[in-house]
């Protein structure tokens, strides 16, 4: 848990951590996640000393995006990250596709 937390926090903490597990990430890895969340929530509060100015100015907190950033909302990957799985898999003819052809072609 970060240091200087109050209950809230810590309850907040907790709860990310175990929903983390639930869904597959290792101990280390859902602590990672909840204290990075945590420490984000606390910086748009003004509870903690310093901050950053991603965390401070994003228009969203984590729970408000709800996973915008994940590349597997309604728009999915990007055409760059499409790109790149395919030069992964050797498809053929990929530098001239568009996004749509890179999905089809990855069979998504």
């Amino acid at each position: 848990m970060p240091a200087g937390s109050n209950k809230k926090r810590e309850r907040q903490y907790e709860h990310i951590k175990d929903n983390a597990k639930q869904y597959g990430s290792s101990e280390g890895r859902a602590e990672e996640i909840a204290a990075r969340t945590v420490n984000k929530e606390r910086a748009r509060s003004g509870e903690s000393k310093q901050a950053s100015k991603v965390s401070t100015r994003d228009p969203k907190s984590a729970p408000q995006r709800g996973g915008e950033r994940s590349h597997s909302g309604p728009q999915g990957p990007t055409k760059d990250q499409l790109y790149e799985e395919a030069k992964k898999k050797h498809v053929d003819g990929r530098s001239q596709m568009n996004k749509e052809q890179l999905r089809r072609a990855l069979g998504r």
